[in-house]
C-alpha cells in the first residue's frame, strides 16, 4: 500500500474547513443560561460572548441573592456554549479527538 501525500493533504484541508465552518457556526449559536428557576437569564454565544442578562424584578430585593444568581446564570450559559461547539466540532472532525488547543 502506498501513501499518497496529495490525497493526505487533500483530506486535511477539507477538514480543516469543516472544522472552520463549525467554529463559525457554534460562534452565531445562542444558548440561554438560567437560574432562580428563571428569574436570571443570560444569553450567551458559542463565541463565549454575553449577548443579554434578563433579571426578573422580584429578584432585586436582595442584592447578594441576585448576584449569586447572576453569577450562576452566567456560568450556565457559558457551560452550554462550551457543549455547542464541542458538538459542532465533533461533528465536523466525525467523532476523531482533536489535540488540545486545535480548536
Amino acid at each position: 500500500m502506498s501513501f499518497d501525500l496529495n490525497n493526505l493533504q487533500g483530506m486535511m484541508a477539507g477538514l480543516q474547513q469543516r472544522m472552520l465552518q463549525a467554529k463559525t457556526d457554534a460562534e452565531a449559536t445562542q444558548v440561554t443560561g438560567q437560574a432562580g428557576g428563571g428569574m436570571i437569564k443570560v444569553v450567551a454565544t458559542g463565541g463565549q460572548q454575553i449577548v443579554s442578562v434578563s433579571i426578573d424584578p422580584s429578584a432585586m430585593d436582595d442584592r447578594e441573592m441576585l448576584e449569586d444568581l447572576i453569577h450562576a446564570a452566567t456560568n450556565d450559559a457559558l457551560r452550554q456554549a462550551k457543549e455547542v461547539v464541542a458538538a459542532k466540532m465533533k461533528d465536523a472532525t466525525g467523532g476523531m479527538p482533536l489535540p488540545p488547543g486545535l480548536m
